[in-house]
């Protein structure tokens, strides 16, 4: 075999080798993605036009969220959220409502409480996917009936249902756990 058809053959495999490590890390990086957002990554694969746009996103989110000052609230804290939440709950006997509006607005204090930016509904559904991925279908129904209500095109069981959705990301919120192996910053 001649010097030139060996280089040749060299340049092949480590551009073969290169390759497939690129190809590994790329399915790496989708599957570390996949496991950390869950629902919110096939969704979002399913709405848009390139995977590679979706993570691309995701790893922006994750990157916006390691400068967030994301803190574990006190016991003081979470207890006098608990108390609120259940004052909410009782409101909305008579009141259902005022009780999904005071469950949203309960909902973004304890968001602002723990660290995360509340500035609009869309990016609060960015910050929260990061740790809070599993919560996104449960806030984005809450959300929209929140609005049905407001509109006045609610009814008490959508009302009802609005309530189950926001406790179930109330409750998650107001866990002690703070990132993913990350130090707490508060």
């Amino acid at each position: 075999m001649s010097a030139t058809a060996v280089t040749v053959l060299v340049i092949v495999v480590v551009l073969a080798v290169a390759g497939l490590l690129v190809l590994a890390r790329m399915q790496a990086r989708r599957r570390r993605l996949r496991e950390r957002f869950g629902p919110e990554y096939e969704r979002m694969v399913a709405e848009a036009d390139s995977p590679r746009a979706v993570e691309h996103e995701l790893a922006a989110r994750e990157k916006r969220h390691a400068d967030l000052p994301i803190r574990a609230l006190p016991a003081d804290a979470r207890d006098r959220y608990a108390k609120e939440w259940l004052a909410v709950q009782e409101q909305f006997v008579d009141a259902p409502v005022e009780a999904v509006g005071e469950a949203d607005r309960l909902v973004t204090a304890l968001m602002g409480d723990r660290g995360y930016p509340t500035e609009g509904y869309e990016q609060q559904l960015a910050d929260l996917s990061v740790e809070h991925a599993q919560m996104l279908d449960h806030y984005r129904s809450a959300h929209d009936l929140s609005d049905r209500a407001a509109a006045g095109t609610a009814t008490t069981e959508n009302l009802r249902q609005a309530m189950v959705h926001y406790r179930s990301l109330f409750e998650d919120l107001l866990q002690e756990r703070v990132g993913q192996g990350r130090p707490d910053r508060g």
